[in-house]
């Protein structure tokens, strides 16, 4: 695991950090930027110095009953505090994670995670790129191959390719040796074929239900019309995903699943073996530091990003 040296040598433990709080369900208006404790590490935790954190559309409308919270479950940066007991995990590991929706996050100097969770970070990537990696890559890998049990061969309908989930499912899937058919719009259309789909519908210009030739998974990134006219080029026998929404009711012959990504230490560390290796590529839409989360957020929500809007923390 890539260590840094200096924080083994040089970290003093400070009593308070700054962290960007959620204080009420009015979105991003309700951020402030507060000097809080630094979280006390509970019996399996590891405390992590964030250099940075990665957000998510529409994540502020989910700690609504536990505020004020602090947002952004995808981080990476340094092991500065581990508890007592903990083995596998050491001070000053550069590490990553998908941390659980269910308690503070990583928009802050310092977040403690369950050591279980955190993988090493990928040793070509930065700090921001790596924060751009779990929630979407995990989404995709589980959503593919956990639900979807995508093989060699099969040919896979990806609504949404070059979005932030589709472009890891873009990858993976083709990694995975699938054939892989994506549907985007507009300016989408190169960015789709570049990560390495083989046909890609622009459904701006054409109706994927009217073009598609029978698949063998759907799986749907957007939700909506698309997620309600897949079933309609899924084969029998044939699986439909989504990560975006509930789909319809399955018909005869289709299996149908809706899912919420987990945090999988495992999946995470061949997913950094992929992003070591050059086979899956995450992508920075913007940076922002910690002061300027209410732009951040208002940039996630924005239309015509590539890729992931970043957190950046401590520099690297």
């Amino acid at each position: 695991m890539a260590r840094d040296a200096a924080v083994e040598l040089e970290w003093t433990k400070p009593a308070t950090m700054a962290a960007v709080r959620l204080h009420g369900s009015g979105g991003v208006d309700e951020l402030a930027l507060d000097s809080v404790p630094v979280p006390p590490l509970g019996a399996e935790d590891a405390l992590v110095r964030v250099h940075a954190a990665a957000i998510t559309r529409d994540e502020l409308e989910w700690p609504v009953d536990r505020l004020p919270a602090i947002p952004s479950y995808e981080v990476s940066g340094v092991v500065v505090e581990v508890a007592d007991g903990v083995g596998g995990i050491t001070v000053g590991d550069e590490v990553y994670a998908l941390t659980p929706f269910d308690r503070d996050g990583a928009a802050a100097e310092y977040v403690a995670v369950s050591a279980g969770l955190l993988s090493p970070k990928p040793r070509s990537a930065t700090h921001v790129e790596s924060a751009a990696v779990p929630l979407a890559a995990l989404s995709a890998w589980q959503g593919l191959f956990d639900h979807g049990g995508l093989v060699a061969g099969e040919r896979v309908l990806i609504h949404g390719a070059a979005g932030g989930v589709g472009q890891f499912a873009t990858q993976l899937a083709r990694e995975r040796g699938a054939c892989v058919i994506g549907t985007v719009s507009g300016t989408a259309v190169s960015r789709a074929r570049e990560l390495g789909a083989d046909e890609v519908i622009d459904v701006g210009r054409a109706r994927f239900d009217e073009v598609v030739e029978p698949v063998d998974l759907v799986f749907d990134t957007v939700g909506g019309t698309a997620l309600a006219r897949s079933h309609s080029v899924v084969r029998e026998g044939g699986r439909l995903v989504s990560v975006a929404e509930e789909p319809p009711a399955a018909e005869a012959g289709i299996a149908a699943t809706y899912f919420v990504v987990e945090s999988n230490r495992e999946q995470l560390a061949e997913i950094t073996r992929l992003v070591d290796a050059g086979r899956l590529v995450p992508a920075v839409d913007s940076v922002f530091r910690l002061a300027d989360a209410r732009l951040a957020f208002d940039r996630v929500q924005e239309s015509g990003k590539h890729g992931k809007v970043v957190l950046q923390v401590f520099d690297e």
